[in-house]
């Protein structure tokens, strides 16, 4: 991606040693209940961005890569851990996992697959009683923590 192709979304690891840029739209927003994306994400499920690998750019390190099937691997931030990715090894194009968006909020899913395996609290989440941050910690134990996450931003 050249200095002159301006990025529609941007995102990285917890830590910011991996950045990323595209340069379009995902081509779909989707989430992913089944057991192998629950164990990738460590969470009831895995929401990815699909992208067209020409569209898409890491813009500061690379990410390592695990083998999780005989059809795919994931790619994650060795330094922090943060989950990346997930790509068909033979295909054209990346999943990028809508939390590592600087924006996560311009990506919504249209989409669920692995329903097998989805949980079943998890169409009853809406509903939970909730807090904000500031709600659950307090100002003054909110305003003493300090954050080592990179910012949603280069």
């Amino acid at each position: 991606m050249t200095g002159e192709t301006r990025s529609v979304l941007t995102g990285g690891c917890q830590c910011g040693a991996i950045r990323f840029a595209l340069k379009a739209a995902p081509v779909k927003v989707s989430i992913c209940h089944c057991r192998m994306c629950q164990k990738a994400s460590g969470a009831p499920f895995a929401a990815f961005a699909e992208i067209e690998t020409d569209d898409f750019t890491w813009t500061r390190g690379k990410p390592a890569s695990f083998r999780s099937s005989s059809i795919a691997e994931r790619d994650f931030c060795a330094a922090c851990g943060t989950p990346l990715s997930f790509r068909r090894i033979d295909g054209p194009r990346i999943e990028i996992m809508t939390g590592s968006f600087d924006r996560p909020d311009r990506v919504s899913p249209i989409r669920q697959y692995g329903t097998e395996s989805r949980l079943g609290w998890v169409v009853g989440i809406a509903n939970l009683p909730s807090q904000t941050t500031l709600q659950n910690y307090g100002a003054e134990k909110l305003n003493g923590i300090v954050s080592h996450q990179h910012p949603d931003h280069d």
